[in-house]
């Protein structure tokens, strides 16, 4: 879906999610700056470069990591769900800027949404699975 702003520059969305993180990300013509929640992406992931490399990484498989600002709401979970919520929003955004994007990015991986979350714990157990003590007497 792609909208116009009431600057007239043309913004491409996508949503992206990961255990309990939601992303809403927007692509905006520009020179390549990430903003997280209104930080920029190194002060907001804490400059580790596994999770920076992890949001850029479908921008760099299409070259377009210098054509585009990426503008990011992100809450829920931590670095690690909120980054890959974050690609994968990045990825769909991409897609609306062209069909032709879409093959690249799901031969990649980009473009799957990671189904896994935390089971939820049962009731006689001290977590998900595990048991309490075993007392023989």
């Amino acid at each position: 879906m792609m909208a116009v702003n009431e600057t007239d520059r043309v913004v491409y969305r996508g949503t992206g999610r990961r255990k309990t993180s939601v992303a809403r990300v927007r692509l905006v013509p520009g020179d390549g700056q990430v903003t997280i929640n209104k930080k920029s992406a190194d002060d907001y992931f804490q400059e580790n470069p596994s999770h920076l490399a992890k949001l850029k990484s479908p921008m760099e498989t299409l070259g377009l990591e210098n054509d585009y600002d990426v503008l990011v709401n992100v809450h829920g979970g931590g670095l690690t769900g909120q980054s890959e919520a974050i690609r994968l929003g990045v990825a769909r955004a991409i897609c609306q800027l062209d069909p032709e994007n879409r093959h690249p990015l799901k031969s990649e991986g980009y473009l799957t949404r990671d189904p896994r979350a935390k089971e939820r714990r049962k009731y006689g157990l001290r977590k998900a699975r595990k048991s309490p003590q075993y007392s023989k007497r």
